[in-house]
């Protein structure tokens, strides 16, 4: 028999027979929930209200607000993304504080205040919002859970990121190929010699510190292409990357100095490297051949191989600087690539699968030389 909770109406009957749905295979069953919903005004409080314990669940799943998004947007519409971010405003708005990045995240939360006219269309959207949340699986954790203790929070960014995030803002805004690559040259070698500080520190006054992790969205089209380049990034800047191709995310593995200016350097060479295959379309198209598919695969593929072997020169440079430190980089090297197998024990290689264009290959690699880090330059910024 059903009943009412509280003075509202709220009835929980409704809600437990659409909840059914969620776990069925078939649309009917979600229609027959929807028209449920639609129905009992009394339910919109605990709809919303089991919305926010499946969002906060996932949480100590191991997701995170942007994996969510991400997920969202890869498989429904943009209604449903919409009230994703509801849910997550309002599940995260009762913290204090919030884990390191999670307010970034939070900050590009789509627009929640868009809704359906009609209650049926609502509930749908939200019933299939909530069929894929229950779905989801647990992932590796990259980073304390709200509600949990959080570390003291750091006063504002450090130096030495606010001068690669302004170095590589300007390399994606000038029109000049070769001004792009002493602004990039410059961001790497400050990347490297960072490190190289942080390793000196550490093997002055060993800390507790172990290396962490983070997840960099890896959206399609040509997403084998674009892990491959947060893979070269990545490893020349003593991280590791491993690429989930079912969700869109790679996790980046490293000590926490290194792996906000991985995404920082991984997202400017993704927009440098996208502007450049543009540029050299038109050129294609202007002399009367048309670019296909396979062009851009090809173009960016061999922009991330090249770039790889540039970046990983520059930081092999900047450490024989100091060749007493080689063992202390090594060491941190060391810890990196064992906490990244107790996450990932079960990781694999995987071919690449591209259509090869040879005219792609060879604009991409040319590409890569334009954004590359020429070790002798000395006219930078």
């Amino acid at each position: 028999m059903g009943h009412e909770d509280g003075e509202d109406g709220v009835s929980t009957t409704t809600i437990d027979k659409a909840f059914e749905a969620l776990y069925a295979s078939d649309d009917h069953s979600l229609d027959t929930a929807a028209s449920l919903l639609a129905a009992d005004r009394g339910a919109d409080a605990e709809l919303a209200r089991r919305g926010e314990e499946f969002v906060r669940t996932l949480w100590t799943r191991g997701w995170q607000p942007a994996d969510l998004i991400r997920t969202a947007r890869r498989e429904l519409a943009d209604e449903h993304v919409r009230a994703l971010s509801a849910l997550i405003k309002a599940e995260t708005a009762g913290y204090e504080r919030l884990p390191h990045r999670w307010q970034a995240q939070l900050d590009e939360l789509a627009d929640s205040t868009v809704r359906p006219t009609d209650r049926f269309s609502y509930a749908t959207t939200v019933l299939e919002l909530y069929r894929i949340l229950v779905r989801l699986p647990r992932l590796d954790a990259v980073g304390p859970v709200p509600g949990e203790a959080l570390p003291p929070a750091a006063a504002g960014e450090p130096r030495m990121l606010t001068r690669i995030r302004a170095l590589l803002a300007k390399a994606e805004a000038t029109g000049f190929p070769e001004e792009a690559e002493a602004l990039t040259a410059k961001a790497q070698e400050l990347m490297a010699r960072h490190s190289l500080d942080e390793a000196t520190l550490a093997a002055g006054a060993p800390s507790p510190e172990t290396p962490g992790a983070i997840r960099i969205g890896v959206e399609p089209p040509y997403e084998q292409a674009k892990a491959i380049l947060l893979d070269a990034v990545a490893t020349a800047n003593h991280c590791r990357a491993v690429w989930n191709e079912a969700y869109g995310f790679s996790t980046v593995v490293g000590f926490e100095a290194d792996l906000d200016p991985v995404e920082l350097l991984y997202t400017s060479l993704l927009v440098q490297g996208t502007a450049a295959m543009t540029r050299a379309e038109a050129e294609q198209r202007a002399g009367g051949r048309k670019r296909t598919k396979s062009f851009r695969q090809s173009f960016l593929l061999a922009y991330a191989n090249r770039l790889g072997t540039r970046l990983s020169a520059t930081s092999r440079r900047v450490a024989a600087e100091t060749p007493t430190l080689l063992p202390a980089l090594a060491s941190r090297d060391l810890a990196v690539t064992n906490r990244t197998d107790e996450l990932f024990p079960e990781t694999r290689s995987t071919r690449v699968r591209a259509a090869w264009d040879e005219e792609g290959w060879t604009h991409g690699a040319t590409a890569a030389d334009k954004a590359g880090l020429h070790p002798d330059r000395r006219h930078l910024p």
